[in-house]
């Protein structure tokens, strides 16, 4: 039997093999930095609650709804509790339109019918909440999905607008339908979730006074949900960096009072100034800190908790003592 003879890599192959090695050390060392560096970071939050809110751009792209399920299962391998709270607007708006119900907004609310909160219903703790529990167990994770009516979690109460006629200067009240805000929060069934290998995925709905179904925003729902659970930090994914400069550049911090400071001058505007307040209010009621992120950044939510330079706008308190400026 005649044995093939192998020859030796010339020159340029052996030096090619080298630098491709070389590459390949390179980048499993970095990889190892990478994961040292976010040692302290996943320190500061064992056992600590993230509540986060999903929505947005990320919910309907498929790799970054993958990459947020990979997220939020390594949190809770990391011993980090996660909170997901996920909103559906678009998706709601498309079933109504293919329903031919009419959707009606007032000072930017959707006025919500029997007909419409039904279908609400059927959208948030239906198909878009099943979704996501299935893309985290599709991750490894063990995710179950719960709405605001589960164990009374979230009772709500009918939300009031009020706006004033500019011809006749009278005020009136809208009747926004089945539209709620947070009332009264008994976060038990989550504390008992959490407290399992469980993941909770919970959909933004509430029951009323007289047990009818309720359709709360769902930021306002997932600050309410923080709030009650204490959580060390709540996370706003959203389609934009985060708060923008004059210049447009991303702030990256700053305190509640810097953060009034900059509605006052005008730096804040829009619609960014209901949430920024509304993140100040959580704050002022326990939570350590909001931040609002780019959804649409692959692994956001990981930039953010396990990195020096964070992933969008951090708001707190006040600066620790030894604080470090997040960095670029």
């Amino acid at each position: 039997m005649t044995k093939t003879k192998t020859n030796p890599p010339s020159g340029h192959d052996a030096a090619a093999t080298g630098a491709a090695l070389t590459d390949a050390l390179g980048s499993v060392h970095t990889k190892a930095k990478i994961l040292s560096e976010a040692l302290p970071y996943m320190q500061r939050y064992d056992r600590k609650t993230v509540v986060v809110k999903y929505g947005g751009h990320a919910m309907g792209d498929p790799e970054l709804a993958k990459d947020f399920a990979r997220d939020v299962v390594l949190l809770k391998q990391a011993g980090v509790n996660p909170v997901v709270v996920h909103g559906g607007g678009p998706q709601i708006g498309r079933l109504l339109e293919r329903l031919k119900i009419k959707s009606e907004f007032q000072d930017g609310l959707r006025v919500t019918d029997r007909q419409t909160v039904d279908v609400v219903e059927l959208v948030l703790a239906g198909s878009v909440n099943t979704e996501i529990v299935s893309a985290i167990n599709d991750q490894g994770g063990k995710a179950v999905g719960i709405c605001g009516k589960d164990a009374n979690l979230m009772r709500a109460k009918k939300l009031e607008r009020r706006v004033r006629d500019p011809q006749s200067n009278i005020e009136k009240v809208l009747d926004l339908g089945f539209v709620g805000e947070p009332g009264l929060v008994e976060p038990h069934i989550i504390d008992v979730i959490i407290q399992s290998d469980l993941i909770p995925v919970v959909a933004p709905i509430g029951v009323g006074p007289d047990g009818e179904t309720l359709n709360i925003n769902a930021d306002t729902f997932a600050a309410a949900i923080a709030v009650s659970l204490k959580a060390k930090r709540l996370l706003l994914l959203t389609d934009v960096d985060g708060v923008l400069d004059k210049e447009g550049k991303l702030i990256r911090s700053m305190t509640t009072t810097e953060a009034a400071k900059l509605i006052e001058n005008g730096t804040i505007t829009g619609g960014m100034i209901p949430k920024i307040e509304s993140c100040v209010d959580v704050i002022a009621e326990g939570v350590e800190a909001v931040v609002i992120i780019n959804g649409k950044v692959p692994h956001s939510v990981l930039l953010e908790l396990f990195t020096e330079h964070g992933a969008g706008t951090l708001i707190e308190r006040k600066r620790p003592r030894g604080y470090r400026t997040r960095q670029a």
